[in-house]
């Protein structure tokens, strides 16, 4: 149950084994830290302008293009042909794959993106998983921490589940669409290829090809393929 394969394909990072077979999804954030403590080696494979600021602990792979103003703190992963746009903050434990787009006033920490992700207006990917081409609306926020501090759980129509995670915010599946100034709520898990209307807040799991069309109807429709 919520097998990484269910909602990621794992040809699209180069990190596969943070992804084993037979656990939950979202272990992968526990094991990031450790993961680039063994892996990462620093290395800067670009051309780093005036006024961004680069960690100790960080590799930017080739083709990737940074901004004045980008601050990439590490330990961080950068894959090829990315953008790292002004005023993006790179936090600690950060895997972004290749070909992303990282915009103004975004903020990543503790996180792994897959290949082709956009992430490009204000906002906040925190102990969350975003798999290949998902994209995120200007505004959009994956809210990591309960208001009351307890045990992330992840809440199906039927059950509640335990992460033992205190801090984790959603997986979003590959193509997943969130409209601009959404919400993502702690635990949450969104299927591949759903759409998420604007304005929503949205907590719990949003099975594949659904769409989430109102904030105040909260209605779910099948998306046509």
């Amino acid at each position: 149950m919520f097998s990484a394969r269910d909602y990621l394909d794992l040809s699209h990072t180069k990190h596969g084994i943070l992804f084993p077979d037979g656990s939950p999804v979202w272990t992968a954030l526990a094991r990031i830290e450790s993961y680039l403590d063994f892996r990462l080696q620093r290395e800067i494979r670009v051309q780093v302008p005036p006024g961004a600021f680069i960690g100790e602990d960080v590799f930017i792979d080739e083709g990737t293009t940074i901004e004045p103003g980008a601050v990439i703190k590490g330990p961080a992963w950068i894959g090829r042909n990315c953008q790292i746009r002004a005023g993006c903050y790179i936090r600690e434990n950060v895997i972004i794959g290749d070909g992303c787009v990282l915009g103004n006033s975004c903020e990543f920490k503790n996180c792994v993106v897959f290949d082709g992700c956009e992430i490009p207006h204000y906002n906040y990917v925190g102990d969350s998983i975003l798999g290949h081409k998902a994209h995120l609306g200007a505004g959009v926020v994956l809210s990591n921490v309960r208001l009351d501090r307890l045990e992330v759980t992840v809440k199906t129509d039927t059950d509640v589940i335990p992460t033992s995670l205190r801090k984790f915010g959603a997986v979003l599946g590959d193509y997943a669409e969130i409209g601009c100034n959404s919400v993502i709520s702690p635990g949450s898990i969104i299927g591949r290829r759903c759409v998420v209307y604007p304005l929503t807040h949205f907590s719990g799991v949003l099975e594949a090809d659904l769409m989430l069309k109102t904030r105040q109807t909260q209605q779910v429709v099948k998306r046509r393929r």
